[in-house]
Protein backbone atom coordinates (compact mmCIF):
# COMPACT_ATOMS: atom_id res chain seq x y z
CA UNK A 1 0.00 0.00 0.00
CA UNK A 2 1.67 3.80 -0.70
CA UNK A 3 1.46 5.74 1.95
CA UNK A 4 0.04 8.76 1.18
CA UNK A 5 1.73 11.13 3.50
CA UNK A 6 5.32 10.27 1.71
CA UNK A 7 4.95 9.46 -2.09
CA UNK A 8 5.01 13.46 -2.35
CA UNK A 9 8.11 13.42 -1.00
CA UNK A 10 9.17 10.10 -2.51
CA UNK A 11 8.05 11.75 -6.38
CA UNK A 12 10.27 14.96 -5.63
CA UNK A 13 13.66 12.82 -4.48
CA UNK A 14 13.16 11.08 -7.62
CA UNK A 15 12.05 14.41 -9.53
CA UNK A 16 15.01 16.59 -8.31
CA UNK A 17 16.92 13.43 -9.57
CA UNK A 18 16.45 13.16 -12.94
CA UNK A 19 16.33 16.81 -13.12
CA UNK A 20 20.08 17.02 -11.40
CA UNK A 21 21.08 14.28 -13.69
CA UNK A 22 19.83 15.78 -17.51
CA UNK A 23 21.32 19.55 -16.56
CA UNK A 24 24.41 17.65 -15.40
CA UNK A 25 24.47 15.64 -18.63
CA UNK A 26 23.57 18.82 -20.47
CA UNK A 27 26.16 20.90 -19.13
CA UNK A 28 28.67 18.34 -19.57
CA UNK A 29 27.86 18.89 -23.26
CA UNK A 30 27.78 22.07 -23.50
CA UNK A 31 31.07 23.46 -21.18
CA UNK A 32 33.26 20.20 -21.25
CA UNK A 33 32.39 18.47 -25.08
CA UNK A 34 31.48 21.55 -26.05
CA UNK A 35 29.01 21.87 -29.26
CA UNK A 36 31.61 21.25 -31.24
CA UNK A 37 32.39 17.87 -29.91
CA UNK A 38 28.84 16.94 -29.23
CA UNK A 39 27.91 17.59 -32.86
CA UNK A 40 31.61 15.32 -33.56
CA UNK A 41 30.43 12.52 -31.60
CA UNK A 42 26.43 11.94 -32.93
CA UNK A 43 28.11 11.95 -36.29
CA UNK A 44 30.45 9.44 -35.61
CA UNK A 45 26.94 7.53 -35.04
CA UNK A 46 25.55 8.38 -37.82
CA UNK A 47 22.76 10.99 -36.47
CA UNK A 48 22.52 14.61 -38.40
CA UNK A 49 24.33 17.60 -36.25
CA UNK A 50 20.38 19.11 -35.27
CA UNK A 51 20.14 16.23 -33.08
CA UNK A 52 23.29 17.18 -30.58
CA UNK A 53 21.93 20.98 -30.27
CA UNK A 54 18.69 19.06 -29.81
CA UNK A 55 20.09 16.98 -27.12
CA UNK A 56 21.89 19.36 -25.48
CA UNK A 57 18.66 21.68 -25.16
CA UNK A 58 16.69 18.77 -24.35
CA UNK A 59 18.84 17.65 -21.35
CA UNK A 60 19.30 21.43 -20.07
CA UNK A 61 15.57 22.74 -20.04
CA UNK A 62 13.94 19.31 -19.50
CA UNK A 63 16.06 19.07 -16.78
CA UNK A 64 14.76 22.55 -15.15
CA UNK A 65 11.78 21.71 -15.25
CA UNK A 66 12.22 18.70 -13.75
CA UNK A 67 13.94 20.46 -10.86
CA UNK A 68 10.87 23.41 -10.64
CA UNK A 69 8.54 20.62 -11.12
CA UNK A 70 6.89 22.26 -14.22
CA UNK A 71 4.91 20.18 -16.52
CA UNK A 72 6.91 17.06 -14.70
CA UNK A 73 4.78 13.96 -16.50
CA UNK A 74 4.78 15.43 -19.95
CA UNK A 75 8.49 16.15 -19.70
CA UNK A 76 9.72 12.92 -18.18
CA UNK A 77 7.91 10.97 -21.18
CA UNK A 78 9.78 13.68 -23.36
CA UNK A 79 13.18 12.39 -21.95
CA UNK A 80 12.43 8.63 -22.72
CA UNK A 81 13.13 8.64 -26.34
CA UNK A 82 16.78 10.88 -25.70
CA UNK A 83 17.61 8.35 -22.91
CA UNK A 84 16.47 5.17 -25.13
CA UNK A 85 18.45 6.58 -28.18
CA UNK A 86 21.40 7.15 -25.43
CA UNK A 87 20.89 3.17 -24.75
CA UNK A 88 20.84 2.39 -27.87
CA UNK A 89 23.11 4.19 -30.12
CA UNK A 90 25.50 5.82 -27.68
CA UNK A 91 26.14 2.87 -25.11
CA UNK A 92 24.12 -0.30 -26.89
CA UNK A 93 27.42 -1.45 -28.12
CA UNK A 94 29.39 -1.31 -25.09
CA UNK A 95 27.88 -4.31 -22.92
CA UNK A 96 26.12 -4.41 -20.01
CA UNK A 97 27.26 -2.80 -17.59
CA UNK A 98 28.24 0.94 -17.24
CA UNK A 99 31.68 0.96 -16.24
CA UNK A 100 32.86 -0.59 -19.22
CA UNK A 101 34.91 0.95 -21.60
CA UNK A 102 32.53 4.01 -23.14
CA UNK A 103 29.80 2.90 -20.87
CA UNK A 104 27.20 0.26 -20.91
CA UNK A 105 23.63 0.26 -21.39
CA UNK A 106 23.12 -0.53 -17.83
CA UNK A 107 22.42 2.92 -16.64
CA UNK A 108 20.54 4.79 -19.29
CA UNK A 109 18.03 2.01 -18.75
CA UNK A 110 18.03 2.52 -15.36
CA UNK A 111 17.23 5.96 -16.04
CA UNK A 112 14.38 4.96 -18.68
CA UNK A 113 12.79 3.35 -15.71
CA UNK A 114 13.04 6.22 -13.29
CA UNK A 115 12.00 8.36 -15.90
CA UNK A 116 8.25 5.94 -16.20
CA UNK A 117 8.14 5.96 -12.41
CA UNK A 118 8.32 10.00 -12.94
CA UNK A 119 5.18 10.01 -15.22
CA UNK A 120 3.33 7.41 -13.18
CA UNK A 121 3.89 9.73 -9.99
CA UNK A 122 3.54 13.19 -11.12
CA UNK A 123 4.95 16.44 -9.76
CA UNK A 124 5.16 15.23 -6.27
CA UNK A 125 5.52 17.69 -3.55
CA UNK A 126 6.60 21.45 -3.97
CA UNK A 127 6.61 21.91 -7.40
CA UNK A 128 6.03 25.11 -9.35
CA UNK A 129 2.68 24.50 -11.26
CA UNK A 130 1.35 27.72 -13.80
CA UNK A 131 -2.28 28.84 -13.56
CA UNK A 132 -4.77 26.60 -14.57
CA UNK A 133 -2.24 23.43 -14.74
CA UNK A 134 -3.70 20.36 -13.81
CA UNK A 135 -1.06 17.96 -12.78
CA UNK A 136 -1.21 15.29 -9.95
Amino acid sequence: MIDQRTAPYAALILRLALGLMFVAHGALKLFVFTPAGTVGYFASLGLPAIFAYLTIAAELGGGVLLLLGVATRPVALALIPLLIGAGVLGHGGNGWVFSNQGGGWEYPAFLVVAAVVQVLLGDGAAALKPVGYKQG
